[in-house]
Formats: C-alpha cells, sequence, structure tokens
C-alpha cells in the first residue's frame, strides 16, 4: 500500500476542510503533506486525523501545515439545540470551558444560557 492510500482520509479531510495550498508527495520512505488552514482548530482536527491512521508518533508522514489566522482557535456558527458546553466540548473536549467562549462573546451574548441558531462564536485560544 502506498503511503498516499493510507493517508488518503487526510487528503480528503485537508479538501473539506477546504485547505489552501495543499500539497502532499510521495517518497520512498514517507508521505509530505504541506497546505495552510485559516485556523488552529482545523490544523489539529488534520493532525487527530494523521494519529488516528498512523499512530501518535507516525514516522511515514510528514506534515507542514501552517495556520492562517491565529486571532481565535475557530468561528463557529450555533446550530438548533447546542449550548456554550457542547460547543466548548467539541472543540476543547471539555464542557466545562464554555465560559471562555462566552468571555470571548460578551459583546454578542448577554448570559451564557442564551444562545441563538445562526449566531457565529468566536472560539478563543485557550492560554
Amino acid at each position: 500500500m502506498s503511503y498516499k492510500n493510507k493517508y488518503q482520509p487526510v487528503l480528503d479531510l485537508g479538501e473539506q476542510l477546504n485547505i489552501q495550498n495543499g500539497n502532499w508527495e510521495e517518497t520512498p520512505d514517507t508521505l509530505r503533506v504541506t497546505g495552510t488552514a485559516e485556523t488552529q482548530w482545523e490544523k489539529d482536527q488534520l493532525w487527530d486525523k494523521i494519529k488516528e491512521i498512523g499512530g501518535e508518533s507516525p514516522s511515514d508522514i510528514q506534515a507542514d501545515i501552517q495556520v492562517q489566522n491565529s486571532e481565535y482557535y475557530h468561528k463557529h456558527t450555533v446550530q438548533s439545540g447546542e449550548t456554550l458546553g457542547k460547543i466548548a466540548k467539541k472543540y476543547y473536549k471539555n464542557a466545562s470551558k464554555y465560559n471562555e467562549i462566552y468571555q470571548a462573546n460578551s459583546q454578542l451574548l448577554k448570559n451564557p444560557d442564551t444562545i441563538f441558531p445562526g449566531q457565529e462564536l468566536v472560539i478563543p485560544n485557550l492560554s
């Protein structure tokens, strides 16, 4: 099996995330992947997929993924039925981090228990 075939789900995810300047090159020992993600969250999604396929420290892939916007972790459009806790769990894997999202969006949100579908929230970088 070629490295490209092995890591095809990573390349597919890159397309879904609209990674800019995405490129790959297969050598006899490795697959080299480059590109630019819009946010750190998108880059993390790619690395999670790489680790899912190749293990915690894969030696058969080299990924150089840059991040275009480091001002925030990601932006999220609220869907029906979501809470700040659910959103925090999605991005931080910890629902109790909802207050960080609330604080980053305090100009838009008046109460952490009241969000509405369609609102675009900034998901802040955690220190």
